[in-house]
């Protein structure tokens, strides 16, 4: 791991302190109680999302649709609390109480009590429209409405209930028993006292809570789209995938964007009809690459998980680049890395100009716990202040990309995006 830049502890410490502030909202904002929690959905996000209140002591109704869905998410549930036993993190006491507070249910109107509710359901408008039309029509007055999509626009959800002050985004990682992060998404509509509580009891829950306005991916995904963009283009371009990913372990992430996939799935949204073949992905996906659950997707991988970049896969994306025209040359590991990093700091400097996320501190908190950004560079924007602004405006004219004006201007200005 690098040394700190300057400044970098204490600008998380102070970022900490300030996320789960909201500007436009008064201090004496009334907060609702949340005495029981509903999750709609019993899969690996459901279940983890569930975890986070049983360990705060919050009971949670849990509602599926089939018995053997709902069966195998409870089962998961105590499997990872008795990891957790194991590991010393907690005593069996402590997870056969949490468990305790589960109720499982096939019964969408066991809801109706709950103070809070969270559909964990495919990521699917259509889909969540008519969760939220049905649970509209069950839930109490007061409840809090919240999905926990990870790019879809919480505003539209919300035109299909006769409540829309009481739905918001709440964005968990997984494994959401795990990771810190809570994107908390602000819609048009949501009341003061919903948003206000939500955030206070993220931080009851042991999360990071960071307010996002409505836009396609929020703050995290819309700057992740940036990145993979620039990834995907570099192989049809000539970088090899495996050494894209290798700038950024360098750097310090844990893992690439081609990593990332293979873990996720390269399969994800795919059409399932191999003659259709109009991205790398889907030539994968074709050659029956789905990533590591197969044994191989960008990387061939051993049984114990251990990749080794492919041979085959280095042939299919020079044919895919064949065919769609792309001359191959030599790319740098410095391009890569601008390639890579730039445009993301450009559409965070985008996201605070329109006011999505509130502040630049914010920002940092999003990446450096939901993304695994590197910790000794204080964020993705601290790093920018000292990378220079001028010299990421610079590199991102030179490979033709785009600038966003906020950026331009404070790089012409010698200003930050950092307060400190």
């Amino acid at each position: 791991m690098s040394d700190p830049l300057p400044g970098a502890n204490a600008h998380i410490a102070a970022a900490l302190q300030l996320c789960a502030k909201i500007d436009d909202l008064p201090s004496d904002t009334p907060l609702l109680t949340i005495a029981l929690v509903g999750v709609i959905g019993a899969g690996t996000m459901g279940g983890g999302i569930a975890m986070n209140f049983l360990s705060a002591g919050i009971p949670v109704t849990m509602v599926e649709r089939e018995q053997a869905a709902l069966d195998r998410g409870v089962e998961v549930m105590g499997r990872n609390y008795a990891a957790s036993v194991k590991r010393g993190r907690i005593d069996a006491a402590e997870a056969e109480a949490a468990m305790a507070r589960l109720s499982p249910s096939l019964n969408f109107g066991a809801l109706a009590d709950c103070d809070l509710v969270i559909e964990a359901v495919y990521e699917s408008m259509e889909v969540k429209k008519d969760v939220f039309t049905r649970l509209d029509g069950i839930a109490k007055p007061g409840a809090i409405l919240a999905s926990n999509t990870s790019y879809l626009d919480v505003n539209e959800i919300a035109s299909v209930t006769a409540r829309p002050e009481a739905v918001l985004g709440m964005h968990f990682f997984s494994p959401a028993n795990v990771m810190k992060l809570l994107e908390v998404v602000r819609g048009a509509k949501t009341g003061a006292s919903q948003l206000a509580t939500v955030m206070q009891l993220a931080s009851l829950i042991r999360k990071v809570p960071v307010v996002s306005g409505v836009c396609h991916g929020f703050i995290g995904n819309r700057m992740l789209s940036k990145r993979q963009e620039q990834a995907n283009a570099l192989i049809l371009e000539g970088a090899a995938y495996h050494q894209v990913d290798q700038v950024l372990l360098d750097f310090g992430f844990p893992m690439g964007p081609f990593q990332m996939g293979d873990l996720a799935g390269l399969d994800i949204g795919w059409h399932r009809d191999p003659s259709i073949v109009t991205t790398v992905r889907e030539a994968l996906c074709a050659a029956g690459r789905w990533g590591q659950k197969t044994g191989k997707g960008f990387y061939d991988y051993d049984a114990n998980r251990q990749r080794t970049p492919s041979a085959e896969v280095e042939a299919i994306i020079a044919d895919f680049a064949r065919r769609e025209g792309k001359a191959q040359r030599e790319v740098s590991r410095e391009e890569i890395f601008a390639r890579l990093l730039y445009p993301m700091v450009s559409e965070g400097a985008q996201i605070l100009d329109e006011g999505i996320a509130q502040r630049a501190g914010d920002i940092d908190l999003v990446w450096l716990n939901g993304y695994g950004w590197p910790a000794w560079t204080g964020g993705i924007m601290y790093w920018a202040d000292h990378e220079g602004l001028a010299r990421i405006v610079a590199g991102l004219d030179q490979y033709g990309l785009p600038v966003a004006p906020l950026l331009r201007r404070k790089a012409e200005e010698g200003g930050q995006f950092s307060a400190d």
